[in-house]
């Protein structure tokens, strides 16, 4: 077996293994409300939501007029690109053409909410890629965010439920009203209390270059 299969095979079987120490147990959410928030996805809607870090603007990560709407909500420079988040590590595979291994085996052993940006994303809004060709993700395990990107079957922004330049929510009623009033549909559920605040974020590049954006 030569060198490259070696990787391929190591690669492979990590690609398709979830980790255990990060996937916390499955935690029923209201059906109800997951389906609210799928249907407003499929429309083309934005939604507010709590997810595995703080609350977040999200839609459908393929739509083009989707992710306009959200630049606008947040009043946000279409030159500062946005992340995704996707349920598996599977779907993480449909969406970058190339994972790097490093990026496999960091996801492997991570254990707290880890953003990696990719280069030569595929098959999103072509408004989400950065002018370098690549795109930030997270492979989530909020059983909220599972359910309606798994209800969806595509992978769905996530970015702070703030006006650009304004200090991220913590709670709720951090939100502003202004704010709140500009998304389609507000998803009624409490933040997890376990992890308010940012992902930390690396960019992993297919050269092997590695840097850490955030801690």
């Amino acid at each position: 077996m030569g060198k490259s299969d070696r990787h391929s095979n190591r690669r492979d079987q990590v690609r398709g293994r979830e980790n255990k120490k990060t996937k916390g147990p499955e935690i029923e959410v209201p059906r109800a409300i997951v389906q609210e928030a799928v249907t407003a996805l499929k429309k083309g809607q934005t939604i507010l939501y709590p997810t595995d870090t703080i609350y977040g603007i999200g839609c459908d990560a393929t739509n083009y007029e989707a992710v306009e709407k959200i630049y606008a909500i947040k009043e946000r420079d279409p030159s500062k690109s946005l992340l995704i988040l996707v349920d598996s590590f599977p779907m993480l595979d449909q969406y970058i053409e190339e994972v790097p291994e490093m990026a496999w085996e960091v996801l492997k052993v991570n254990k707290d909410p880890l953003t990696i940006v990719f280069d030569r994303p595929k098959s999103v809004a072509e408004n989400l890629i950065a002018s370098d060709n690549s795109l930030a993700v997270r492979v989530t395990n909020d059983p909220l965010c599972r359910a309606i990107i798994r209800g969806l079957r595509k992978p769905i922004v996530s970015t702070s439920a703030n006006i650009s330049g304004e200090k991220s929510p913590v709670h709720f009623e951090d939100i502003s009203e202004e704010l709140k009033s500009r998304i389609d549909h507000i998803v009624d559920l409490p933040l997890p209390a376990k992890n308010v605040k940012p992902s930390a974020i690396m960019k992993i590049s297919n050269n092997g270059v590695i840097k850490v954006i955030r801690k």
